[in-house]
């Protein structure tokens, strides 16, 4: 039980790390490039003068929401208890004063704000120096989260530590017996990281696997090509959503269930994201490099088509859903690509319109979820509610469009090399012109998912319809 009437030091707070579960830095990097991807490369122009100065500059560009930040509610209780047993409070970070003074200004639970001023970055023996000389005297405690904290910690008369490994906490332990405070212990970031990676999403690699399906190609050969293709892509595409969820960090913050994500929550460091951006794009390039040129040549396509459509194209209505239907149709491509098994036109047109549809319903879902919280117009997109019932339309005629083209195809002499029964692909029509009319149905009455594909991997009607399908092609094939 804390002590009112205590003469207490004052408590000094770090920022990054230690009261947010991000870097400032990174924050401001990242919301200046999601604005526009030119502002941080103007930014560090001005890296000349030095760390902080350039801290300064992309303040100035792009100064994330305090109210959005990933606080470290240990870290807040910490400060309150403090606060309330008659304790004065301190907040001193590296990071640029105004973004300092905006947190404490959201937060109210600081008397005094110290950061740094566009020429001395207060972190380090600076800030030991500098928390010495205004607190010596009276003494403080001081909250930190790394072993840059070390020299502050060394004057002070006791410490916080927050997710510090063992190695750190004892060295603490040591500087101030008895007067360590350890919270947030350290986490393993593994679960963070694979599920940063988004593993889910991998269901939609399956589809380089489409070209050796649609011609029966099913020799050994074949098969571990694709399996690789689908390693690759996977590397790939998980450096693509890392990469996206840099971008649009504000924006899943400010959303119910993104605002989960690892990177926007500060589950995962900004920096860690940073790192496996280019490890695994460059994993995955060498993979597809030993498959085939032409197959690296898809997969550097699809990377190009992802970060255009990351920093540009998703905020262009329609255009974006017609990049996302790309997206998709790029994988079946690439399957062919890394076969070498020459692509069909029927599948490719198949193909593009029921991306075409499932891209749309995924804009169906999100209207549809702001027409229920309210919200007008898509941060960071080109739509508005209003456009619910055209995106509905789109949706719906695009995948009707994608059967007629599948019935069409029943038709052609090449279906009889194929299957000796080809009259149960009737069938097979039937229910996924069913299949697409529920999606549609599903998404709006707001029960879709962000995306459909992983909302159809988990709905128990879409796996039955997927297995009637199935069951109808190897009746056709085999009967």
């Amino acid at each position: 039980m804390l002590d009112r009437n205590e003469d207490r030091p004052i408590l000094v707070v770090d920022l990054d790390g230690t009261l947010i579960r991000s870097d400032m830095l990174y924050e401001c990097f990242w919301s200046s490039f999601a604005q526009d991807w030119r502002t941080p490369l103007k930014a560090l122009q001005g890296l000349a003068g030095g760390r902080a100065a350039l801290k300064a500059r992309l303040a100035d560009l792009a100064a994330p929401d305090p109210a959005t930040l990933p606080y470290t509610p240990e870290v807040l209780e910490h400060i309150r208890d403090w606060r309330a047993a008659g304790g004065r409070t301190a907040l001193v970070t590296a990071a640029d004063q105004r973004l300092a003074d905006g947190i404490a200004r959201h937060l109210g639970l600081f008397d005094e704000v110290h950061g740094s001023d566009g020429k001395t970055n207060l972190k380090g023996s600076a800030k030991a120096a500098f928390v010495s000389r205004r607190y010596g005297d009276t003494g403080y405690i001081y909250a930190g989260d790394s072993a840059a904290d070390v020299p502050v910690w060394q004057g002070a008369c006791g410490a916080v530590t927050v997710g510090l490994s063992s190695g750190l906490r004892h060295r603490v332990d040591a500087m101030h017996p008895q007067k360590s405070t350890h919270l947030a212990p350290p986490v393993s970031a593994l679960p963070a990281t694979l599920k940063a990676m988004r593993p889910h999403q991998w269901l939609k690699n399956l589809l380089v696997f489409a070209p050796v399906m649609a011609a029966h190609s099913f020799q050994a050969g074949d098969l571990l090509q694709a399996l690789v293709a689908f390693v690759a892509y996977s590397l790939v595409a998980s450096s693509v959503y890392l990469l996206n969820d840099l971008l649009d960090l504000a924006s899943d913050r400010a959303h119910p269930r993104k605002c989960r994500r690892p990177l926007a929550s500060g589950a995962l460091p900004l920096v860690h994201g940073m790192v496996m951006v280019p490890v695994l794009l460059l994993g995955g390039a060498a993979l597809a490099l030993a498959l085939s040129p032409l197959f690296l040549g898809v997969l550097a396509g699809y990377y190009l088509l992802t970060i255009a459509y990351s920093l540009w194209l998703k905020r262009k209505p329609i255009v974006d859903i017609c990049t996302l239907a790309a997206l998709y149709t790029l994988r079946i491509a690439a399957g062919a690509a890394a076969t070498g098994i020459q692509l069909s036109i029927w599948l490719l047109a198949f193909s593009a319109f029921l991306f075409f549809a499932l891209a749309a319903v995924k804009r169906q879902a999100e209207l549809v979820d702001m027409r229920e919280r309210g919200i007008t117009a898509a941060p960071g997109r080109g739509y508005i509610v209003d456009d619910l019932s055209i995106v509905t339309q789109m949706a719906t005629a695009s995948g009707f469009v994608a059967v007629l083209v599948f019935m069409l195809y029943l038709n052609e002499p090449t279906v009889r090399a194929l299957y000796s029964t080809p009259e149960l692909l009737w069938g097979a029509g039937l229910i996924l012109m069913y299949w697409v009319s529920r999606m549609v149905l599903v998404a709006q009455r707001g029960r879709m998912d962000d995306d459909p594909v992983v909302f159809a991997a988990r709905d128990r009607v879409s796996w039955i319809a997927f297995g009637i399908i199935g069951v109808l092609f190897v009746g056709a094939s085999t009967l």
